[in-house]
């Protein structure tokens, strides 16, 4: 970041978005359209390639990674690309959401031991696995055009909820719209213990104070790390 005026706690998770066992770019929540990255943080859409340009631009502690193919088609997770994401980043931890919404299919990612799974939302028919994973689990609460995709209890209920939380504002990912810190600030007033991460519409350095005065803990960047509109 480029100056005090810029000093936040806010945490930025890296995002990484899997088609076809390479990355691609998001745009505005229209996953049909998603096309292999072109970035000048890595020689090709390669996973292991981008996730070490990502983290050259930004240091971090734990990458996102949305396997659509899973979430969009129900397929397996992409067990290899996923391997070579974690060969290529030692030490870091990955959140993955690949359509979680069984037990059973989540307790298979589990003994692979790549990371936390994120059960997305939109993915969720109720909030009974939710409710029995708890912390072993992050949730995403999605939502596109301000309607919120599946269980509408996951989104009402705040006490279904673990104490991490992603605000997945789908039409704004990959948009440089800005992000939704009144939607975010809602949240927070109703869970002030969980910790949220904003995903959607991060323009730059100069979100960052607003998202954590609205009660962020961390935002989920893509475009503007690729872009060179936010370097550590």
């Amino acid at each position: 970041m480029s100056g005090p005026s810029f000093a936040t706690r806010t945490e930025v998770v890296p995002v990484l978005d899997l088609r076809g066992g390479v990355v691609v770019r998001a745009r505005a929540g229209d996953r049909e359209r998603y096309a292999p990255i072109v970035t000048p943080l890595s020689p090709g859409p390669a996973p292991a390639d981008v996730a070490r340009g990502l983290l050259a631009a930004w240091p971090a502690r734990r990458l996102y990674v949305a396997d659509l193919d899973a979430i969009m088609d129900g397929t397996p997770p992409d067990l290899g690309s996923l391997r070579a994401i974690a060969a290529a980043c030692p030490g870091v931890e990955l959140w993955v959401d690949a359509g979680f919404a069984t037990e059973d299919g989540v307790a298979a990612f589990l003994e692979t031991g790549l990371g936390r799974p994120v059960l997305g939302s939109e993915s969720q028919a109720d909030a009974a696995l939710v409710r029995r994973l708890g912390p072993a689990a992050v949730l995403s609460l999605d939502s596109r055009d301000g309607a919120p995709l599946g269980a509408l209890e996951l989104h009402e209920d705040a006490s279904s909820w673990p104490p991490e939380v992603i605000v997945m504002t789908l039409s704004r990912v990959g948009s440089g719209a800005g992000p939704d810190l009144a939607g975010l600030a809602a949240l927070k007033a109703r869970a002030k213990r969980t910790a949220f991460y904003a995903a959607g519409g991060l323009r730059g350095p100069e979100d960052l104070p607003a998202l954590e005065q609205a009660g962020a803990a961390g935002v989920l960047v893509a475009s503007a790390i690729h872009d060179g509109r936010l370097r550590a």
